[in-house]
């Protein structure tokens, strides 16, 4: 019986070698363990060649504001009806009514989970700016490392200029607070300033 190596399935099957790990712990694929490692049967990666596992996925959902609610549930409906067109799993839907430019959403924390204990081949949003405002190349280089894609289904978001305000906004809070303490008095000072200025445009 020839017997292949992780990555060398990974290979013949189109995957990330993180994958067919995923797939030996979840019982998706038979493996022969020897010493550390996996070995995966020829007879195996045949069998999967004929019929490709669906891929899992978790769908990801934000907008900034309460008021969007609308907006959040349509964004998730469009997802649901690609995940299904395109044949996924949908393991879980993740959403987070906050700011992308916080790296403490609820629903973002959850989804590195997904992520870091190999449980997904899939991450699928609508836009880049639905993830992160800032910074989408290092979440994706993360994903990637650990075997899994980022699908987005638009490419182009159009401008939401209140969605860009409330940003900003965030932003100069956070600098604001690193300089002066996010208490202080000058740090409000600060703030009140922008939202002043942005409102006199």
């Amino acid at each position: 019986m020839k017997l292949h190596r992780t990555g060398r399935a990974a290979e013949m099957l189109g995957v990330h070698k993180a994958t067919i790990i995923r797939w030996i712990r979840q019982g998706k694929i038979k493996a022969v363990r020897i010493g550390r490692e996996f070995r995966i049967p020829e007879d195996e990666v045949k069998r999967l060649l004929k019929g490709k596992l669906a891929d899992t996925a978790v769908i990801y959902a934000r907008v900034s504001s309460a008021d969007q609610k609308s907006d959040l549930e349509r964004q998730v409906e469009y997802l649901k009806e690609y995940c299904s067109a395109k044949g996924y799993s949908v393991v879980d839907i993740l959403t987070d009514v906050d700011s992308g430019l916080n790296e403490k959403r609820r629903g973002l924390k959850k989804l590195f989970e997904y992520v870091a204990n190999g449980e997904i081949d899939v991450v699928v949003i609508s836009y880049k700016d639905r993830l992160t405002r800032f910074g989408f190349g290092y979440l994706e280089e993360f994903f990637n490392s650990h075997g899994v894609r980022i699908e987005e289904v638009f490419r182009e978001e159009p401008k939401d200029l209140q969605e860009l305000i409330e940003d900003l906004f965030s932003v100069v809070t956070s600098f604001a607070g690193r300089l002066y303490g996010m208490r202080s008095h000058k740090k409000k000072k600060v703030v009140e300033s922008v939202r002043q200025a942005i409102g006199d445009c």
